[in-house]
């Protein structure tokens, strides 16, 4: 299951951010989302269509390394080491929501 693709759009100001702005703005919501560890993965899919793994998976293409190494950028720690500190099954209707996230992502 994928987040999104990227699918950059002509003329859009993302672009053209200062790249140590947009790492800044990027390093704090990295440390946002590993202080804020009440907010399940599962939950942040349902409501943004992206979690903590999409992001590590992202950092993982961006830079050539595989996807454990990029999830554990964003986690902090390894993934199996957070998993056993954080998550917790999800529920049938947290499913159901992420699906219905899921499918307003953008795909190519």
């Amino acid at each position: 299951m994928s987040c999104s693709d990227d699918q950059p759009n002509s003329n859009d100001a993302l672009d053209d951010l200062d790249d140590a702005a947009a790492a800044a703005a990027f390093r704090r919501l990295v440390r946002l989302l590993r202080h804020r560890s009440d907010a399940a993965n599962i939950d942040l899919m349902a409501l943004a269509g992206f979690c903590r793994n999409c992001l590590g998976d992202w950092i993982a293409d961006a830079g050539g390394m595989d996807k454990e190494a990029g999830r554990e950028i964003v986690h902090g720690m390894p993934t199996a080491d957070w998993k056993a500190r954080h998550h917790t099954p999800a529920t049938p209707e947290q499913l159901a929501r992420m699906e219905e996230s899921m499918a307003k992502n953008p795909h190519s």
